[in-house]
């Protein structure tokens, strides 16, 4: 009695049971189990020979069939066989070329004539079919079924063979031809295969150039519909798709996507060769050319590369182009990547954060060198001492000492530099120009930054302040170097001599004993310094000017470590004094 009941209902069409989650209805409890899952992302049935886990039980037969290598399926026509029937119905299609039933408008024919009544409806312009949730209208149920899952998420078209799920039954027919081979489709002009049917209809406008999509804002045409939708986007800025972890959002499907390994540190594609794996294809074909140190795109001045987009980079350098601009402060640049990067600065986003300790960086360069301090990894290595280091540009550096070379070249008197922020440093001393004066004490300085920060003495704001001990600070960068010495952290490493610092200007200025550089020069007896603060004590000795004098005596010195020496001459002479 339950079955004929069962039965009942497929005439009735009554759907007593509903799902909570989306509020999906069917006709039976047994379907709205197997529903429930796709919520719960449950998988109750799992594989005894590779522990691959499924939410339905037919699911895991059909995978069954992959380990026993038995194929029972064949076909009629051309006897290949298959392991199973939907692989050997899709292999059928492409033997079934009859096509009986046109449309009498545009005489596009059809296999079937259902498939001619849903064309008719594109003349006509009816949509019977409505979505209860958007109400968006379809010429076809089976394409209102398709766009309610973008509102249920659900997924019901299961490959047995890898477990990915597709929410059409097409998507699922075209992926199952990577597990085949199998390419149906052809071009009758080159006889190129495809899988998709739609892929050899876009590569036959490549051989008539013809690009029936255009947008009407710019006039930009494009081979395909789906090309012009992506388009059109970059003029309303529209982003359709987010991602459910950052909430970040992308004009297109296929950049979250990508956008989403971030977060779950996926890596699908692996290279034969080496094992190295990406998470991205263009990094995975970008790398595997380095194996066959092929570079296919040239400049007109002979240097090549192994990838287009860095062509295209590289030819900004020749024509100076920057043509993406900061909305913020207008700043331009060659690359959107860049963009994007310095973006951050304005918004202080930080999406990449180390699982380790907890700190965040906002670029993927900076936390990928911060890993290493907790790994220990040195993957850059020279090729003459053998020294490793964890940063590229710090063998770059370092392998200079090796080679003399001295790339950094001053304009004005042609002195060589090892290091580009040493030539800045040196660069100063020609420049006359100082174009911010403090309107307090008429201080002098090349940049505006500099000034603001200047005025702060007059004004005594401190505003950054040490959780630890309380002391306040003016510049954040100085309440960075402070708070090591509660930590005792030293950051910075010279790579000649392993010798750590807190502070990356003592490093640098460290960096000098190696390479003898004295940057600063006396204008009166051209002796030269290391650092800039000698150059200050020595130029007292030409002026005469004793800026540090006793409170007690009031006896004057240089250098403030005279006169803290002086001060306990007061202190002996009185020990007792309170």
């Amino acid at each position: 009695m339950g079955n004929l009941n069962k039965h009942l209902q497929t005439h009735t069409n009554e759907k007593p049971y509903s799902c909570d989650v989306c509020g999906k209805e069917f006709s039976q409890k047994f379907y709205l189990n197997q529903h429930s899952r796709i919520h719960t992302k449950e998988k109750p049935y799992s594989c005894d020979v590779c522990n691959k886990t499924f939410s339905q039980r037919c699911h895991l037969n059909k995978h069954n069939q992959t380990h026993t290598n038995k194929k029972p399926f064949s076909c009629d026509v051309c006897q290949k066989e298959f392991s199973l029937k939907e692989y050997l119905n899709q292999h059928y299609l492409t033997h079934v070329t009859e096509k009986t039933y046109s449309c009498d408008v545009c005489n596009k024919e059809f296999s079937r004539k259902s498939y001619l009544k849903g064309h008719i409806r594109i003349h006509t312009k009816e949509k019977p079919y409505s979505c209860d949730v958007c109400k968006k209208e379809f010429t076809q149920k089976c394409h209102l079924n398709e766009h309610y899952r973008t509102h249920t998420k659900e997924k019901p078209f299961f490959c047995d063979v890898c477990n990915k799920e597709f929410s059409r039954k097409s998507h699922l027919n075209d992926h199952y031809r990577i597990h085949t081979n199998e390419k149906p489709f052809c071009c009758d002009i080159c006889k190129k295969e495809f899988s998709r049917k739609n892929d050899v209809k876009r590569h036959i406008r490549t051989h008539s150039n013809e690009k029936p999509f255009s947008c009407n804002i710019c006039g930009k045409a494009f081979h395909q519909k789906s090309d012009l939708r992506k388009h059109y986007r970059t003029h309303t800025k529209e982003k359709p798709y987010s991602c459910d972890v950052c909430n970040k959002g992308f004009s297109q499907h296929a950049y979250l996507s990508e956008h989403y390994r971030m977060h779950t540190n996926e890596k699908p594609f692996s290279c034969d060769l080496c094992g190295k794996e990406f998470s991205w294809r263009a990094s995975f074909r970008l790398h595997f050319r380095t194996h066959l140190n092929v570079k296919p795109f040239s400049c007109d001045c002979k240097k090549e590369f192994h990838q287009k987009s860095d062509l295209r980079r590289h030819y900004q350098t020749h024509t100076k182009e920057k043509p993406y601009s900061c909305d913020v402060c207008n700043k331009g640049f060659s690359q959107q990547a860049h963009l994007s990067e310095h973006y951050r600065m304005h918004t202080n986003e930080k999406p990449f954060s180390c699982d380790v300790c907890g700190k965040e960086f906002s670029w993927r360069t900076s936390f990928r060198i911060h890993i290493r301090s907790h790994t220990g990894e040195k993957p850059f290595s020279c090729e003459i001492c053998n020294k490793s280091f964890s940063v590229k540009s710090i063998l770059t550096c370092h392998s200079r000492i090796h080679t003399n070379q001295k790339p950094f070249t001053c304009d004005v008197c042609k002195k060589e530099f090892f290091l580009k922020h040493n030539l800045v440093a040196h660069y100063r001393t020609h420049t006359a120009g100082k174009t911010f004066a403090c309107n307090v004490c008429q201080k002098e300085y090349y940049r505006e930054f500099d000034l603001k920060i200047h005025f702060r003495i007059h004004t005594n704001e401190k505003p950054y302040s040490c959780v630890v001990c309380g002391k306040s600070f003016s510049l954040k960068n100085s309440l960075t170097k402070h708070y090591r010495t509660h930590t005792g952290e030293k950051p910075f490493s010279c790579d000649i001599c392993n010798k750590e610092f807190s502070q990356k200007s003592t490093l640098n200025e460290h960096y000098r004993t190696h390479t003898n550089e004295r940057p600063y020069s006396c204008d009166v007896c051209n002796k030269r310094y290391r650092r800039k603060r000698h150059l200050k004590r020595h130029f007292l000795s030409h002026t005469n000017e004793k800026p540090f004098s006793c409170n007690l005596c009031e006896k004057k010195y240089t250098e403030k470590r005279h006169l803290n020496k002086h001060y306990l001459s007061h202190i002996s002479e009185n020990p007792f004094k309170s």
